[in-house]
């Protein structure tokens, strides 16, 4: 157990998959993520996730989280109040793998239809233990949100900061600096050197402890401007180059809460309790 100079920089809440996420001072940590993290999700007809991936103008939706709901607004759409559903109306929904039931949230279909061009619906995770994590890279107990995959994301400053160096000597130098809301992160650290969080798996922050599931493995939402929706080339081209392994490409950790109910806040100390030697490749 090593003990490093490791802080925490930024806590962000993504309410509704795909769309802006919000920066917290300090979250509560609960089993399947941080808590209000992606509990509403936009789905088509067939319950499928409905994501920035085909629709980039959805990271300019905000979400506000009100005790009873949401607030939604977006550019050239007026604002709207969505009530958290009684559960009720349930509804098969998938996100890669299903189905599992999620409560139907009538008030926000016709708002989300028109800012998406397309009929879909919006539906709340009333029951958050519905959805069980990738059984290869978890525990039988584990649960997650809509999250693609697991419960949070940590990235580090400095390994966005050598990504950055290398997209601005590449073919696509234009396209830096790469804002770190690119890569979505639960949590932010800064204090290790670039790519050390490959060799982690165990980390406490605050008095938070997180299991390292594996490595993210990076998608075309990494290549939507946050501020604009406009797609480019990058960060992808760069990592494809320089952080390619089993055919993906590969940033930031997926993490499991070991435990539940403590809160974290920006300032909050990091530790690595159990890291690996470094090998290269994405963390397993």
């Amino acid at each position: 157990m090593a003990r490093v100079p490791i802080t925490l920089t930024a806590i962000n809440r993504y309410s509704v998959k795909s769309c802006r996420g919000q920066g917290l001072m300090s979250a509560e940590v609960e089993p399947w993520g941080l808590a209000g993290d992606r509990r509403w999700m936009i789905v088509d007809a067939a319950g499928g996730p409905v994501t920035a991936r085909e629709h980039p103008q959805l990271v300019l939706v905000r979400p506000q989280l009100t005790p009873d709901g949401l607030v939604l607004s977006a550019p050239d759409a007026d604002e709207i109040v969505v009530p958290v559903p009684d559960g009720r109306d349930l509804v098969d929904v998938n996100v890669w793998r299903g189905p599992f039931p999620a409560a139907l949230a009538q008030a926000g279909h016709d708002w989300f239809s028109k800012v998406v061009g397309e009929t879909v619906r919006l539906v709340y995770l009333d029951d958050p233990t519905r959805r069980a994590t990738n059984p290869l890279y978890s525990r039988d107990c584990d649960r997650v949100s809509f999250a693609d995959g697991y419960p949070l994301s940590l990235a580090t400053e400095e390994s966005v900061a050598a990504v950055n160096d290398l997209v601005a000597a590449g073919p696509h130098a234009y396209e830096a600096p790469l804002a770190m809301a690119r890569f979505r992160p639960s949590i932010v650290v800064r204090g290790a050197p670039p790519w050390a969080e490959d060799a982690w798996r165990r980390v406490r922050v605050g008095a938070a402890v997180f299991r390292v599931a594996k490595g993210c493995d990076r998608c075309v939402m990494t290549l939507i401007d946050p501020e604009t929706a406009v797609r480019g080339k990058e960060p992808i081209a760069t990592l494809a180059r320089h952080r390619k392994w089993d055919g993906k490409t590969w940033f930031a950790l997926s993490l499991i809460p070991d435990g539940a109910g403590a809160t974290i806040t920006v300032g909050d100390d990091v530790e690595i309790l159990e890291s690996v030697e470094y090998a290269d490749g994405p963390p397993r």
